[in-house]
């Protein structure tokens, strides 16, 4: 901060400073709420709709999770990573009971802790096999016993794989320089942001988490609301959202620099904000390359699943291995409308890792990529069972 005639600082240097800092990270998101409104292209509607989807059905859930995780946290003075401790027995089912969460939320904040070293690679695998990321919100809408009989027996085979696979491995199994010291973590995590943002970004997460319950239970929520004016108010909602998530978290990379950088001490608005840009950065960049990729290459999976009856579990265990929950929400819904078995949508809900594996391959590449193989071990194991044995 510089200083004034009389050698003390000067507050309005740094005033305006954060003026200029407020102003250009909310500029994406106004200027994407403008192209919206009037540009008419194919295209950006596509790109439109791929950064509203990921807000409303993936980044509102994942706030809603670290609000809940790190509220508790306060209310009750406990520290949420410290019930993931290693070597102690329940460290394998408490990670499995996060991944076993409707959405990604609690899945990244595992593999998190385990490269900073407060949790065992069987916690990682019991996570991410647990996991059915954004698709369980569509099963559980649509076929409620169905949805929940999944997160049991996810959260099932992810606590049994995750005390397997330490017993043959060990806790520390892949750690090595994989293990990332907590004031690295914490550095990753500094976006630029005022107190003003934080206000807006919350002001615009309260109505969208509304939204997001009623697309979660396939409600068309533009049409809901929709005025004689406009059409897409939903989505309008998500650009913002999305957009200025985006904004600050990247705006660190080109200069600009907020007043309340994230820390493992932060409270909790701050750090949940901090924590969800991180993840909605990933999110939406995988919901533009999925939908991109239908755009230009013309990518039609349902018909991978034609005339193929004994290789769709397996087909479906493949695609669970693709990063995202886009390909995983596409899958589900194959499912419920009768083109694949129940044993495809079994193999595929243990496989897959949703969102979740975006933030573990920034952070933790090879540990990720094994993980994910070693949930392919059960997924296939079920899937072909309950195809040979109910089917």
């Amino acid at each position: 901060m510089t200083s004034g005639p009389d050698g003390r600082p000067d507050q309005t240097a740094g005033h305006r400073s954060n003026g200029m800092s407020f102003a250009l990270i909310l500029a994406p998101a106004l200027l994407a709420a403008v192209l919206m409104l009037n540009a008419e292209s194919e295209l950006l509607d596509i790109i439109f709709a791929s950064i509203a989807d990921a807000y409303l059905q993936v980044s509102t859930f994942v706030a809603a999770t670290f609000l809940i995780i790190y509220g508790l946290e306060r209310a009750l003075k406990i520290d949420a990573t410290a019930m993931l401790k290693r070597d102690t027995i329940w460290q394998v089912p408490v990670a499995a009971g996060l991944g076993a969460l409707p959405g990604c939320g609690g899945a990244i904040i595992v593999v998190t802790q385990y490269v900073t070293g407060r949790l065992s690679f069987g916690g990682v695998v019991a996570a991410l096999t647990a996991t059915m990321g954004d698709a369980a919100f569509l099963l559980i809408a649509r076929e409620p016993i169905t949805g929940l009989s999944m997160i049991v027996l996810g959260f099932s085979v992810g606590t049994l794989s995750g005390w397997i696979i330490n017993a043959i491995h060990g806790g520390d199994f892949l750690r090595g320089s994989q293990t990332t010291p907590d004031a690295k973590i914490e550095a990753e995590h500094d976006d630029a942001s005022t107190r003003l943002l934080d206000q807006l970004w919350m002001l615009i997460l309260i109505p969208g988490m509304v939204l997001a319950g009623l697309v979660a239970f396939q409600v068309d929520v533009d049409a809901l609301f929709a005025t004689e004016s406009f059409d897409r108010p939903a989505t309008l909602l998500g650009v913002i959202g999305g957009t200025l998530a985006m904004s600050m978290r990247l705006a660190p990379r080109f200069g600009i620099k907020g007043d309340a950088a994230f820390s493992a001490s932060a409270g909790l608005v701050r750090r949940t904000i901090s924590d969800t840009n991180f993840v909605t950065v990933w999110v939406i960049f995988a919901y533009l390359v999925f939908e991109l990729s239908v755009y230009f290459l013309g990518l039609d999976l349902k018909t991978v699943f034609d005339g193929w009856a004994l290789l769709t579990p397996m087909i479906a265990i493949l695609l669970g291995f693709l990063p995202g929950c886009g390909p995983q929400v596409l899958v589900t819904t194959m499912y419920l409308s009768g083109i694949i078995p129940l044993s495809a949508q079994i193999g595929n809900a243990l496989s897959n890792d949703g969102d979740a594996l975006f933030p573990a391959i920034a952070i933790a590449p090879k540990v990720a990529i094994v993980a994910t193989l070693y949930s392919a071990v059960p997924a296939v194991i079920l899937a072909y069972g309950w195809l040979f044995w109910m089917e």
